[in-house]
């Protein structure tokens, strides 16, 4: 059963970037497509990446379009999410998650593997 452990999290000046990482241990994440979460105070929890096992597609939510870049290394068996541009109401817990291979959707329900969640705090 695979696990999963995110990292890179921490505070960070508006305009400011971050790169989050997603681990995988137990097996392989590769078989599996990823997608990145958030969950701010008193939210429901957001889908804004995700991308496929199958070909390496990706799809991002308009929040984060364009300011977010997600990509996974094969040989490390990782997937990072490199954020730049952040702003305040970026601001949440940050989940990575693995999914059914060619799965390409940031719909929550649909994943059924989390990591454990990361801080990402946006604040001048």
């Amino acid at each position: 059963q695979v696990q999963l452990v995110e990292s890179g999290g921490g505070l960070v000046q508006p305009g400011g970037s971050l790169r989050l990482s997603c681990a995988a241990s137990g097996g392989s994440s590769n078989d599996y497509s990823i997608g990145w979460f958030r969950q701010a105070p008193g939210k429901e929890r957001e889908g804004i990446a995700c991308i496929s096992s199958h070909d390496g597609a990706t799809y991002y939510a308009p929040s984060v379009r364009g300011r977010f870049t997600l990509s996974r290394d094969y040989t490390k068996n990782t997937a990072s999410l490199q954020m730049d541009g952040l702003k305040a109401e970026d601001t949440a817990v940050y989940y990575c998650a693995a999914g059914p291979p060619r799965l390409l959707s940031i719909q929550p329900n649909y994943y059924d593997k989390w990591g454990q969640g990361i801080q990402v705090s946006v604040s001048s």
